[in-house]
């Protein structure tokens, strides 16, 4: 699990309730677990939800306030509540420290103190150091053009990533139209996209759980609609919020993008740690990845986040030199997957992954390699990249130190 704060907020007034709820919405390090605006329901509402973090806005009564602060301290101990008032005085702040909050923020919330705030219990909570959870990574995985295999990549390095015990990994299909990683998998949903994207305001962790296909390797599937015309019911606001839930839910979350880069796709790009741009040595390619990263360009970091991945390596021997591919694209080439048509074709039309299918291919090797570089583990094993060129396992190594 990510190190993603839980939390629940109660505030008898609709409209500083809801300021509150838009400004944590827009925040990576917690999740809004749920909301109340009765005091005396609200104890009630975190035995139910176990927040990490109860957040108590006193205005509205501040008597029934603190003996809420101090009831949630004596039932709920594991929740930290923070508490939220207009008033500044001495007196109220003491009183409601002694009562049992561990923060308290004055109105109007400046973002810098929320954050301090929420960074010092993530501190209590979670501790310092090499113990500390890690965050939560988002992969998106785009391709520069149809067919040049983001969604065969996307597939297996989920699987790749879900190999360790200590990740949980997550996949969600966003080529609503066309995609296909549950026939590469051999899945057949019970919920798709559009209901989780249509429920996700009544989902909690459980039933985010539940509404995902979790397959045999360990990763947990969010594919695209069933049927096309329920691709207009998904927004991309409700996939900001389908987002910001899965992150607080997965260590990883892999993101296929469709190469339509839609409103969708554009969230996605914006909300990833990460962005794997695969490509292949041609042309037509090289050309698309320097119009897209004139436009990455113009996104807020984008355009950093992108490191580019080479499929099909050594697909015939007239392909775009590497030296001359980098020259073009003016950027260095993160990763090299070899090409293998045989087994690729085999994993897919057998929908079982390459780490079980061709555990000791090596297009396999280089996908749990490219994991590994991901995820930066000083403690995972490097594989051997067998079929690479000895310029590519150097670049492979490089970035892949580079990135960490």
């Amino acid at each position: 699990m990510s190190n993603v704060l839980r939390l629940a907020i109660v505030d008898p007034n609709d409209a500083t309730r809801d300021a509150l709820k838009n400004l944590l919405l827009g925040m990576d390090m917690v999740w809004l677990e749920a909301e109340c605006s009765r005091y005396e329901f609200f104890a009630d509402v975190v035995g139910q939800t176990h927040p990490d973090i109860g957040l108590v806005v006193m205005d509205a009564s501040p008597e029934k306030a603190l003996e809420l602060v101090s009831s949630l301290a004596e039932t709920s101990p594991e929740c930290s509540v923070l508490v939220v008032s207009s008033s500044s005085d001495g007196n109220l702040i003491l009183q409601a420290i002694r009562a049992g909050a561990k923060e308290f923020l004055t109105q109007p919330i400046r973002v810098d103190d929320l954050v301090a705030a929420l960074g010092r219990i993530s501190e209590r909570r979670f501790g310092r150091g090499e113990n500390k959870p890690r965050g939560s990574q988002i992969v998106a995985v785009a391709g520069v053009t149809g067919g040049v295999g983001s969604t065969s990549i996307a597939v297996n390095l989920g699987c790749a990533l879900a190999r360790h015990e200590s990740n949980s990994v997550g996949l969600v299909d966003l080529d609503l139209c066309l995609g296909d990683a549950d026939v590469q998998l051999d899945t057949i949903p019970d919920y798709t996209l559009v209901d989780v994207a249509q429920n996700v305001t009544r989902l909690d962790f459980t039933l985010l759980k539940r509404s995902l296909t979790k397959h045999s390797s360990g990763l947990f599937l969010l594919p695209r609609p069933a049927q096309l015309e329920d691709i207009a019911m998904i927004t991309p606001e409700d996939m900001r919020r389908v987002f910001g839930l899965l992150k607080a839910s997965f260590s990883h979350l892999v993101l296929d993008l469709s190469k339509s880069y839609s409103a969708i796709d554009m969230i996605a790009l914006e909300m990833a740690s990460k962005i794997l741009l695969v490509t292949q040595l041609d042309l037509p390619c090289l050309r698309n990845i320097v119009r897209l990263m004139s436009s990455f360009k113009e996104m807020d970091g984008v355009a950093d986040k992108v490191h580019v991945v080479v499929n099909r390596m050594g697909l015939d021997s007239g392909q775009i030199t590497l030296k001359k591919a980098q020259e073009t694209i003016g950027r260095e080439i993160y990763w090299q997957l070899p090409n293998d048509y045989r087994t690729m074709i085999e994993v897919r039309n057998n929908g079982v992954p390459l780490i079980e299918q061709a555990p000791k291919a090596a297009i396999t090797q280089s996908i749990l390699a490219l994991a590994d570089a991901i995820t930066g583990d000083p403690n995972a094993e490097q594989p051997a990249l067998g079929g690479r060129s000895s310029l590519g396992r150097l670049l492979g190594r490089l970035s892949g130190k580079r990135e960490k």
